[in-house]
C-alpha cells in the first residue's frame, strides 16, 4: 500500500496509457475491466494524496490511439476520465493531454480546420524553441471529419460489428498500394477509399453476393426499430452500375426521414424510413468494413470525378492523434 502513495519512477514507455481523475477506491482489477476492449498487459496504480490515477500497457501504440479515444472525457462514477499517451506530462499540457479530441474541431472543414499531424503542436501552449511555432506559416490545417474520428469508428464497430479489432489493423498498411476511392470530404485532403489486395477482393465476393442473395428475404424495418444505432440495408448507387442493396448504419433520424452511413463506403445518405430493411444477422458483420480512411499527404481531391477510380501510391505514416488515418501520397 505504501508504494501507491508515492509517483512512480518506472519508466514510461510508449504503449503505456495514462487513465486519470480514477475514483480513489478503484481496484487494479477494476481499471484492467474499464479498459478490457483494448487487452490490457499490466495495470499499475497510482494513489497520490487525493488523487488517482494508472499507467496500463495495452502492448502498442495503435491501443493507446483507440483507447484515448474511446475513453478521453467519458463519464465514470461520475468523475471525467482524463486519457492519454503516458509519455506526455499531463501538468505540463493539461489542454492537449486531458481532451485531445477537443483538438479537432467540428467536421465542417475549412482552412481554419486542423490535421491530425498538426493540430497537437498547433495548439499545445507556447514554450521557446519548440518547432511547431516555425511551422505555422507554411502548413494548412484541416478538421480531421466527424465520421472519421476514433471516437466515433470506436461506437460504430461496437454496435454493428461487435469488434474493434479492425481499428487497429489499419495501420499496418504501409509501402506502394492502390485505392479504390469510395468517397471524398469536399475542399479537404481527407477520403475513403479500399485498399485493394487479394482479402479485399474476397471480402467483397462474399459480401456482396450474400446481401445479392439476402435482400429481397430481408423484411422492411418497422417505423418503431427505426432509430439511432440500428443496423439496416438500404441502396447505395454505385455510380454508371446502378443502386445495389448495403450495409448502413442509422445516425440520426428527423420524422419520416432517416440519416444513415453506408459502413463500406463512407458515405452518409438521407433516405426515407420506410425504405430501411432490417440486417440485424451477426452473420451480415462478420466481414469488416470494406473502406477506411486516408488524408492526401499533398492536396485535396478536387471533385467527385475521383469516385470509383483508383489512385496509385504510398502510404507515408498515420495522423498523430488519429492513428487510424493514413496519409497517402499519389504518384503522379
Amino acid at each position: 500500500m505504501l508504494e501507491e502513495q508515492k509517483s512512480p519512477k518506472f519508466k514510461k514507455r510508449e504503449t503505456e496509457v495514462y487513465v486519470g481523475n480514477l475514483p480513489l477506491d478503484i481496484s487494479e482489477e477494476e481499471i484492467r475491466c474499464l479498459l478490457k476492449d483494448f487487452g490490457p498487459l499490466h495495470v499499475h496504480r497510482v494513489q497520490n494524496g487525493c488523487k488517482c490515477f494508472a499507467f496500463v500497457d495495452l502492448g502498442s501504440m495503435q491501443k493507446v490511439a483507440l483507447a484515448i479515444q474511446a475513453l478521453n472525457g467519458k463519464l465514470f462514477r461520475k468523475r471525467k476520465l482524463y486519457v492519454n499517451s503516458s509519455n506526455r506530462s499531463p501538468k505540463r499540457t493539461p489542454d492537449v493531454t486531458e481532451r485531445p479530441q477537443e483538438l479537432l474541431i467540428s467536421e465542417k472543414a475549412s482552412a481554419q480546420g486542423f490535421a491530425g499531424t498538426t493540430a497537437c503542436p498547433q495548439l499545445t501552449p507556447k514554450a521557446s524553441g519548440e518547432p511547431c511555432e516555425a511551422e505555422k506559416p507554411k502548413t494548412s490545417f484541416f478538421a480531421v471529419p466527424m465520421e472519421m474520428r476514433g471516437s466515433f469508428l470506436v461506437l460504430l464497430l461496437r454496435e454493428c460489428f461487435r469488434d474493434l479489432g479492425w481499428l487497429a489493423t489499419i495501420p499496418s498498411v504501409s509501402g506502394e498500394v492502390g485505392l479504390l476511392v469510395t468517397s471524398t470530404v469536399p475542399q479537404t485532403p481527407f477520403f475513403w477509399a479500399m485498399h485493394i489486395t487479394e482479402t479485399l477482393h474476397r471480402n467483397m465476393l462474399a459480401l456482396f453476393s450474400a446481401l445479392a442473395e439476402a435482400e429481397e428475404q430481408q423484411p422492411y424495418l418497422h417505423d418503431s426499430a427505426v432509430r439511432r444505432g440500428a443496423r439496416g440495408l438500404a441502396e447505395y448507387h454505385l455510380g454508371s452500375h446502378g443502386p445495389a442493396w448495403n450495409r448502413c448504419w442509422v445516425l440520426d433520424r428527423v420524422d419520416s426521414w432517416v440519416v444513415v452511413i453506408f459502413v463500406d463506403f463512407g458515405r452518409s445518405a438521407t433516405i426515407p424510413v420506410q425504405s430501411l430493411r432490417a440486417l440485424d444477422s451477426d452473420d451480415f458483420w462478420t466481414i469488416p468494413p470494406l473502406t477506411q480512411p486516408f488524408m492526401l499527404e499533398k492536396g485535396i481531391l478536387s471533385s467527385n470525378q475521383v469516385i470509383h477510380c483508383i489512385l496509385k501510391g504510398k502510404i507515408t505514416g498515420a495522423l498523430n492523434l488519429e492513428s487510424h488515418i493514413l496519409k497517402f501520397e499519389e504518384f503522379k
